[in-house]
């Protein structure tokens, strides 16, 4: 990195975050997160549930938001907060895709539109994160 500080505008685009789920990625998470429900693991539970298969967890889109916002910022404790709402499941499996671009700036703080999309193009989770860039990013 050159030590310049980056020059943010409103309509950037960010640098999309990809993550090819699978069941042990899932079932790891799940148990670092403490999240033990079977729609996550068990094919036929998930049928159950109404699933057509198991699901990623919701707090693996957060996570996902996350990296986007603080890989934008260069840093990751310039990531002031995330949001987001789960619009359709995503399942173990997929590839999931967040995209998204530079809503406002205001007083230093970047505000930042984030989608997340499977592989077949379904939205999985639409949000926000508020990122306040160092003036020298790390990474």
């Amino acid at each position: 990195m050159s030590g310049q500080p980056k020059v943010h505008a409103v309509g950037d685009e960010i640098e999309p975050v990809v993550l090819q789920t699978d069941p042990v990625r899932v079932l790891r998470f799940g148990a670092a997160t403490h999240n033990a429900h079977r729609i996550h693991y068990d094919t036929a539970y998930a049928h159950t549930e109404g699933l057509a298969d198991r699901v990623v967890m919701a707090q693996l889109h957060g996570t996902l938001f996350f990296r986007a916002a603080a890989r934008y910022a260069g840093d990751p404790d310039a990531v002031s907060s995330v949001g987001w709402r789960n619009r359709a499941p995503a399942y173990v499996g997929t590839t999931l895709t967040v995209t998204g671009s530079v809503r406002e700036i205001r007083g230093g703080r970047v505000v930042l539109d984030l989608e997340e999309r499977s592989a077949d193009g379904t939205v999985c989770a639409v949000g926000e994160a508020t990122v306040v860039p160092p003036v020298n990013p790390v990474c």
